[in-house]
């Protein structure tokens, strides 16, 4: 298929479930005012743990998901992952269940580590009461592709049905892929993006013991601080976010209205360590080249960057050499980068559907949410990180990055649809 011919994408719904908010434009308004998410743990008793607070989502009903015996059945994960999903068909104005062609509508909603909540209760039910009284919901609420699996039963949609497991560049794959089902003509238009609830005992430890959380107790608001001198680690976080991608004739014939196009898909393999992100920059920067390539623009014309920074004191790092390989140095001093993580925490599988989410929305609003609690900037991370406060920006191009644990690395480009540039009118 030639440049000309392909199948275009573009982004008409969006949904978010966040430590910010229950929606999309709650959480948006948080971002703008430069709020954090963070607090003390709530969901279990975090006594005795080195950390115990994190990004958690507060005050969220899983009837708004679906039905109360189905989300007993299921996982706090796949709940958010329900609710962003329904969020984004109402805002797209699309629904499965009733269009003409349902099996053109697919799923691809990511999740790092799936129903870690039920798996916690399973392993405690095991050992306290034996394995014949187990619960056989404990399966299908457990696995990983459950929020996909799960979207598209509640939602109707009967076409491509997937769900990477990437660990923190999972919903960037998912969005990248569905985008690619769409393209390729397996699909008209798909429900894209992550899901993740993992504020568990075992993950808070686990992540605890790899020294890989920050462990400022005393203020949980301040202690996400993606490229601070003083930054220890990444606050966990948790939630739901899927974009509604269409083909471009599709959208059109039912009057859409259009966010943006995703122009661009990039991924590369760091091919290095199952945690630490190639500290050179060069594979990540593998990624931003193919997305940019993909899009057809030049470096110089991307306008705003949504950086996966997660606080940690290696991985921000890595990613300025990266943004720095790709842009060169005079560049990326221009473009303004920020990482909300700083607000939202680490929403791991979830986090980069909810950061292209975040890109869109500042490129449509015509503001670039702040890096918070930036305060003492690294000296090795001499860029513009929009510190602490919002700011105002005229945002053509976009883009998001997505890293995870063994080396995967994801780079999404979106072009606002009302760009100065014509092509996508």
């Amino acid at each position: 298929m030639t440049e000309n011919s392909r199948r275009r994408v573009v982004v008409t719904g969006i949904g978010l479930v966040s430590p910010l908010g229950l929606d999309r434009e709650t959480t948006w308004q948080e971002l703008a005012a430069g709020r954090s998410g963070a607090g003390p743990i709530t969901q279990f008793d975090p006594a005795g743990l080195t950390v115990r607070f994190a990004c958690e989502v507060k005050g969220f009903d899983p009837e708004v998901a679906m039905d109360r015996k189905t989300a007993r059945r299921t996982d706090r994960f796949a709940h958010f992952g329900v609710a962003a999903a329904r969020e984004a068909c109402a805002d797209a104005g699309l629904d499965p269940s009733s269009h003409p062609a349902p099996e053109r509508i697919g799923t691809s909603v990511a999740s790092a580590m799936g129903g870690l909540n039920t798996l916690s209760e399973a392993f405690e039910h095991l050992h306290e009461k034996g394995a014949d009284r187990m619960n056989p919901f404990w399966v299908t609420a457990l696995i990983p592709n459950m929020a996909a699996g799960m979207v598209s039963i509640e939602l109707g949609t009967r076409g491509p049905n997937a769900a990477s497991c990437t660990a923190c560049a999972a919903s960037s794959m998912a969005i990248g892929d569905a985008a690619m089902y769409i393209r390729d003509g397996r699909a008209d238009a798909m429900l894209a993006g992550g899901a993740e609830a993992v504020v568990t005992p075992l993950a808070v430890g686990a992540f605890s013991a790899l020294r890989a959380m920050s462990t400022r107790n005393d203020e949980p608001e301040r202690a996400s601080r993606p490229f601070d001198a003083e930054r220890d680690g990444f606050v966990m976080g948790e939630g739901g976010a899927v974009l509604v991608l269409e083909e471009l004739e599709h959208a059109r014939a039912r009057r859409a209205r259009i966010y943006a196009e995703l122009l661009g898909y990039g991924l590369s393999a760091d091919a290095q360590h199952v945690t630490a992100t190639d500290q050179t920059g060069e594979s990540p920067a593998r990624a931003i080249r193919m997305a940019l390539a993909e899009a057809g623009i030049q470096p110089e014309r991307i306008d705003y960057v949504n950086a996966h920074a997660t606080s940690t004191p290696l991985g921000d790092e890595a990613e300025v050499r990266s943004i720095k390989r790709v842009f060169g140095e005079e560049r990326a001093r221009q473009i303004p980068i920020s990482s909300t993580k700083s607000m939202t925490g680490h929403m791991l599988g979830a986090a980069g559907a909810a950061e292209a989410a975040i890109t869109i929305l500042a490129m449509c609003r015509n503001l670039v949410p702040p890096t918070i609690n930036l305060e003492t900037p690294d000296p090795e991370c001499d860029l513009d990180f929009v510190p602490n406060e919002s700011r105002p920006a005229d945002v053509a191009y976009g883009l998001s990055n997505g890293f995870g644990f063994g080396g995967h690395n994801a780079c999404l480009v979106f072009g606002r649809w009302d760009g100065p540039d014509g092509r996508r009118t």
